[in-house]
């Protein structure tokens, strides 16, 4: 039943398209002057304009024009020097004017495009067909009272970026993929956190199936207010078969609206879909159109971040890394300061990836920390890094003591520990020397074997002087001059 499920599903093809409400990190909302703050008590954060009391009017937010801007150029759209608002008129308990203002015809930012990298190494372009500024709608709360829904207004009029792909994606996996770069690009920007959990960036999914080879779009259904990837990939899995279904059975998939339920991993029909007509948009009259000048955008522009591609390409090009060490490195905005600022005081980029990817991540991982929680500071570790260039301790040394005083102390640097702790490499060779002969010493037997041609008992010989010398050797010449006391 599984394979036949199978067989009749490859038939089809699956089509998404992804609209993404981007919350922006501004101070105030985009409006009206009410903090824009997440986490204040209800109802909080709130005035007479962004309630839409009479007598009250608007005013833009020059902000969320800049960070609209910002995210056009990211994406290489073509940046709308001529905009408009205009009013979606539609009642909801949580929308208090009864309208929203949003833009129609004349968005911000008109297409672009998001590079996505599949697991097997693959990757694409997914076309945007534009994005819009528009302020968001209140929360309603269900489940803090028996027989009434609550309202929070505080994120009334909070600005928002929505972002609206071509249906351009065709598995779950490329909609994961796009919507990770989507949030990397947000965060590098500096312009949204993109914690979903938190609603700062949600997903609505519009998700249709057709024959493969047809040209023809099917009968979408749009799956509402997905608050993690993950969930965004399953929707768009359950969804898949569900249509299949339907139309393997003769049905007609009707263009609705539907929730995701997470625990059941099923969706439902929340209401028939909404055309664009149902919300009679027109122009809204207390706002002028907003004209940018090629000087402004130029001075955006000028602003800009480099983005996670440039820097991937720097990063394997000039300094050497690999593919996998770079993505790992720009997959997240944090990491990149931090790698950043560890560079430009080592030159050793190596060794750099190799910290920041090992110990350093090991510690984090442990103590469930992230790299701007981390309690050891580039010019910490860029000290360390330089100790064990200069041969003055070694990398088990540096890992097992060093590295974790500095954890201790944000002030300390990696020779001030060295230096008290007694462990920089003795440069004394006779007491190097002594080590050596000691260790021959201990296990006669041992030395036979090796003149035997039993190479592998040197680790045994190279333990016994590390633990004489309390670590503080030079693991290179220390084995060179090894070998060549065994020879003797």
């Amino acid at each position: 039943m599984i394979d036949q499920n199978i067989e009749v599903s490859q038939k089809y093809e699956l089509v998404v398209g992804l609209e993404v409400h981007a919350q922006l990190a501004t101070q105030s909302k985009i409006f009206a002057s009410d903090s824009a703050a997440f986490g204040a008590a209800p109802n909080e954060h709130i005035s007479t304009v962004s309630l839409g009391h009479p007598g009250t009017l608007p005013y833009l937010n020059e902000k969320v024009v800049e960070y609209a801007v910002k995210l056009g150029f990211a994406c290489k759209g073509m940046i709308n020097q001529h905009n408009s608002f205009a009013r979606k008129n539609y009642f909801y308990a949580d929308l208090p004017k009864g309208y929203q203002i949003s833009q129609d015809q004349q968005p911000i930012i008109i297409g672009g495009q998001v590079n996505i990298k599949l697991q097997d190494g693959t990757t694409r372009s997914v076309a945007i067909h534009h994005i819009h500024m528009e302020e968001d709608a209140g929360k309603s709360i269900h489940d803090q009272h028996d027989t009434h829904s609550l309202i929070d207004l505080n994120r009334a009029g909070v600005p928002l970026l929505e972002i609206v792909s071509e249906p351009d994606l065709h598995s779950a996996e490329e909609a994961g993929a796009y919507l990770t770069e989507m949030r990397k690009m947000l965060r590098y920007l500096g312009i949204c956190d993109g914690n979903m959990e938190e609603g700062s960036m949600r997903c609505d999914a519009n998700i249709s199936v057709r024959l493969k080879g047809s040209t023809t779009l099917g009968n979408r259904c749009e799956v509402k207010n997905l608050n993690s990837i993950r969930n965004v990939q399953r929707a768009i899995e359950h969804e898949f078969l569900r249509q299949v279904n339907i139309i393997e059975a003769g049905g007609h998939i009707d263009q609705n609206t539907l929730n995701f339920d997470a625990d059941t991993g099923e969706t439902s029909v929340l209401r028939s879909k909404e055309m664009a007509n149902d919300y009679r948009y027109f122009p809204e009259p207390d706002l002028q159109p907003l004209h940018l000048t090629k000087e402004y955008l130029d001075e955006v522009r000028r602003s800009m971040p480099a983005m996670p591609e440039e820097l991937h390409k720097r990063y394997t090009a000039k300094l050497g890394l690999s593919d996998y060490d770079a993505s790992v490195i720009t997959a997240d905005h944090d990491v990149v300061n931090y790698f950043e600022q560890l560079i430009a005081q080592t030159s050793n980029y190596k060794a750099a990836v190799h910290w920041l990817m090992g110990t350093v991540r090991s510690y984090m991982n442990e103590h469930h920390l992230t790299i701007d929680t981390l309690p050891l500071t580039p010019p910490q570790l860029a000290g360390l890094i330089k100790l064990i260039d200069e041969g003055k301790v070694n990398n088990t040394v540096a890992s097992q003591k060093i590295f974790p005083a500095l954890l201790q102390d944000v002030n300390a640097t990696a020779e001030q520990v060295a230096t008290e702790q007694n462990l920089l490499i003795s440069n004394d060779g006779n007491e190097l020397d002594v080590f050596i002969q000691e260790a021959l010493a201990k296990f006669p037997d041992k030395v036979t074997e090796y003149r035997k041609g039993k190479k592998g008992v040197l680790g045994l010989f190279m333990g016994e002087i590390m633990k004489r010398s309390k670590g503080k050797i030079d693991p290179q010449k220390t084995n060179e001059l090894l070998i060549k006391a065994l020879q003797n």
